[in-house]
């Protein structure tokens, strides 16, 4: 019901939210959230620094509280809380947060960790150094005034800036519909590009960025990678990825990662306390300990790492998954003539140069109308005092007026002055009516018809007016210009590790229980034969090592286990250790399941290389019989958690997998004495997923024992070895070829005396032998000791067994040929050695193809 003389206007609800939305956005957009293009400045920013200008709290005076300055913004100009007037105030103060700060902050001003600054009634603030020339000739009509909130004084619109700000600093910020995030730079580049524009106003970006190279954040880092930044030039949006400036040390015995700087707008202890969650959850293993040594005099983050943790690939891990390298999103969003608009790099060069050409035009037109002014004065004062009767004549008609008005009059008349002459006549002081004084002011008035003649000429040269622009940001250059903090690695873009660690030769060395190492090829100088060798590594009681061979740091070990999958590790992943060390347990590297065991590893060349993988197959064998033959290629692809390499039905489990050609033959061995010999593209090759194909017909209560390849027929010899500690050595030749799937033929004649064949191993003379039994004691012999005999045949005795011991596990102890000259026995000992796991002497009089153990 409305009221007498009150209209009522239907309005649609749709067209008003539209509207008021609207309204409201610009007013955030404009007044609150986005810079202008000309001084770089959020009203709240300007207002404070213009707050300041007005307590007079320049960089030559004394500081001033917090409070005092927030309130005159907060009551003059910017009615808004007085917590975002005094944030913003802190920001301008902090020198992790501005390139270039605008204000000098004495007391608690936060720190790089989030600290919060100390109320503003503790800290005190003035202008820095820099802010002078922020607002230099602000009071020379130089940029346009509004009314403020109340209308009771006026702010100005925009700074008359010589520092290019909105470079300089850059900015953030969230309006609506709309944000900016704008990179700083180096002022020396800035200023170096904004002179080479004034030069040529047709340069190109591509000109530009040979000047102003790139972003240059505060707290320095390392811009990785060129692409993102070219692109922000060119466009105004673009991804800069930011990582720390690291460095390594040795602390003690082990290796350190230090952090000198850290990326933009990186929380240092968040930085540090997420790095130290996910070394708990394992997510970056090889980490120590993680230390703050940061103090007054810089920055210093300290990564120490475990004693068998490698560095490069530790430091790329905190590249991955924490602060230590993080993007910054550009958009170069400000306003143009209060619209905002986005900016490529010389658009941004190009709106201040005109900001600044504006200002010079104006402040000479400002200096001129007071130099004409001046002049104009000094006319009347020639006119009056020019000569002794005019003086007289004029101090006269002064003494003579009844009051000031009358003589004003007198004077006008007398001299044909204007009434600003007259007035200055009678403002006069005596002491200027001396002969010295009215020297000065011929003098004076020489010296100002001569700046009214330059100033009207620069009004009407332009470019003499864009050379006083460059002149003037030449000096503030001088005055401010710095060297970068930021350093560029030009090369960056997606992470390589393999770019961090040399491709050198290495030695692998595995042991029987599982304890992995890589050692520099450097530690195996060549040695001839006969020689005293070297001492190998220290390995558990009844441990040896199993498997040593020369390798690449870019190669790849792939790992099957009984369950069927497969894992990975870079050769440079695998710790390094000396000759004499354990190494570590492989369970410890990869993310292999507790109930799962290892049973097979294989050596590849680099997994990317197309036709490498193409070229090569995977082959595996279950207990069951099953075969398997899948390309490379389906292993090319790892994963932290491994893949599945075949499926293993119940009650069957993987018991090797080799690396072929595709021209080898493959011999599979049952428990009951059974061998079948096949050509290895009897077995078509299936997808990784697939179960794989029958590879011998076993009876009852019979099981496949293990598998070889052979590719050497002529010189490869056939080991079998029974659980009773019988065995033999036989031709590949007497096995003859049958399919795929057969029952195969008789490898060794099963007795109660020998017992079910337990191993089989393709030999030649140069091998050795590690024989495990049940009861912890390691056996070695040399192959060359043992005659190839028949195929049916029990074999010979080849160790003596005491009580029910049996054999446990033969392991062919498998020497790259590259690194064998180091493995030779010291002169006199004797190669077949026996220990028992109860042994209390040290383990490691070896050399590296073998541990020898003394009883």
């Amino acid at each position: 019901m409305n009221t007498e003389g009150e209209k009522l206007i239907p309005i649609n609800i749709v067209d008003e939210m539209k509207s008021s939305y609207i309204d409201y956005s610009m007013s955030v957009i404009v007044s609150r959230a986005l810079p202008d293009v000309r001084d770089g400045l959020k009203p709240v920013h300007r207002r404070v620094l213009y707050g300041m200008y007005g307590l007079g709290v320049f960089s030559n005076k004394k500081y001033l509280k917090s409070a005092r300055i927030v309130g005159d913004v907060l009551g003059k100009y910017h009615p808004h809380g007085d917590r975002p007037v005094y944030d913003a105030m802190v920001r301008m103060a902090q020198p992790w947060s501005l390139r270039y700060p605008q204000v000098d902050g004495q007391g608690n001003y936060g720190s790089m960790d989030g600290d919060p600054p100390a109320a503003m009634r503790y800290t005190e603030a003035r202008l820095q150094k820099i802010s002078d020339e922020i607002l230099s000739d602000l009071d020379k009509d130089t940029v346009d005034f509004q009314n403020n909130f109340d209308d009771s004084l006026q702010e100005p619109k925009v700074l008359p800036t010589r520092i290019p700000t909105l470079l300089v600093n850059g900015t953030s910020g969230i309006a609506v519909g709309m944000a900016t995030n704008m990179t700083p730079h180096n002022l020396t580049e800035s200023i170096n590009a904004i002179t080479a524009y004034i030069d040529n106003k047709d340069i190109t970006i591509d000109e530009l960025m040979q000047h102003i190279i790139a972003p240059d954040f505060p707290t320095g880092g390392i811009i990785y990678g060129y692409e993102g930044v070219r692109e922000a030039f060119h466009t105004g949006r673009g991804r800069i990825v930011l990582r720390a400036k690291v460095s390594f040390e040795q602390i003690g015995n082990r290796d350190a990662i230090i952090v000198s700087e850290i990326p933009y707008q990186v929380n240092k202890a968040e930085m540090i306390a997420r790095t130290a969650e996910l070394v708990k959850e394992d997510k970056i293993p090889g980490i120590h300990e993680i230390r703050d040594e940061s103090d007054r005099n810089g920055l210093r983050v300290v990564y120490e790492l475990k004693t068998d943790a490698i560095p490069n690939v530790v430091l790329n891990l905190l590249y991955k998954y924490t602060a230590l390298q993080t993007s910054f999103s550009v958009n170069n969003i400000a306003l143009v003539n209060g619209r905002p608009q986005q900016l490529n790099l010389k658009e941004i060069i190009h709106h201040f140069v005109e900001h600044r050409h504006e200002v010079i035009i104006r402040r000479t037109r400002f200096e001129l109308n007071k130099a004409r002014e001046r002049a104009h004065i000094l006319e009347g004062f020639m006119k009056v005092i020019g000569t002794q009767d005019d003086l007289d004549k004029a101090i006269s008609i002064i003494r003579h007026s009844a009051n000031p008005q009358e003589a004003k009059a007198g004077l006008i008349e007398e001299f044909q002055l204007s009434d600003i002459q007259a007035q200055a006549i009678l403002d006069l002081r005596l002491a200027r009516l001396t002969g010295m004084e009215l020297d000065k002011i011929r003098q004076e008035y020489d010296e100002i018809m001569k700046l009214i003649n330059h100033l009207e000429e620069i009004l009407a040269t332009p470019s003499l007016q864009y050379e006083i622009i460059k002149n003037e940001l030449i000096e503030v250059k001088n005055k401010y210009g710095d060297e970068r903090r930021s350093e560029i690695d030009y090369a960056g873009g997606e992470m390589n590790i393999e770019d961090f660690i040399p491709n050198e030769q290495v030695v692998l060395t595995i042991s029987h229980a599982g304890y992995i190492k890589r050692t520099s090829a450097k530690e195996y100088k060549v040695q001839s034969r006969g020689g005293v060798g070297n001492r190998g590594a220290t390995t558990r009681d009844a441990d040896f090592l199993e498997y040593v061979v020369a390798a690449t740091n870019h190669q790849y070990m792939l790992f099957f286990t009984e369950k069927g999958k497969c894992y990975w590790l870079r050769v440079f992943e695998i710790p390094e250790a000396s000759k004499t060390a354990k190494g570590r347990a492989i369970q410890n590297l990869i993310n292999i399941e507790p109930d799962d065991k290892i049973k097979a590893y294989i050596k590849t060349d680099d997994l990317k290389n197309t036709e490498y993988v193409q070229q090569m197959n995977v082959v595996m064998i279950t207990k069951n019989g099953t075969i398997k033959k899948t390309s490379l290629e389906a292993y090319s692809r790892p994963r932290v958690n491994g893949i599945n390499a075949i499926e293993i039905r119940e009650d069957d489990q993987l018991l090797g997998a080799k690396l072929t050609d595709g021209n080898s033959e493959i011999m599979i061995a049952s428990k009951n004495g059974k061998c079948i010999r096949f050509p290895e593209d009897k077995v078509r090759s299936v997808g990784r997923t697939s179960i794989g194909v029958k590879g011998i017909t076993l009876e009852d209560n019979d099981e496949v024992i293990g598998m070889i390849v052979v590719n050497d027929i002529a010189n490869d010899t056939v080991l079998v070895v029974s659980e009773k500690g019988y065995g033999k050595r036989t031709a590949v030749e007497d096995y003859r070829i049958t399919n795929r799937g057969g029952k195969g033929v008789i490898t060794l004649n099963i007795t109660e005396k020998t017992g079910s064949v337990i191993a089989i191993n393709s030999v030649v003379d140069e091998n050795d032998l590690m024989i495990i039994n049940k009861s912890g004691v390691a056996i070695r012999m040399n192959v060359s000791d043992m005659r190839v005999m028949g195929r049916n045949t029990q074999g010979v005795r080849l160790i003596n067994l005491k009580g029910n011991d049996e054999i446990a596990s033969v392991a062919k102890i498998e020497v790259d040929q590259s690194v064998e000259e180091e493995e030779e026995l010291a002169e006199g000992e004797t190669p077949t050695t026996e220990t028992t796991p109860n042994t209390h002497q040290e383990t490691n009089n070896t050399e590296e193809t073998g541990t020898l153990f003394d009883e």
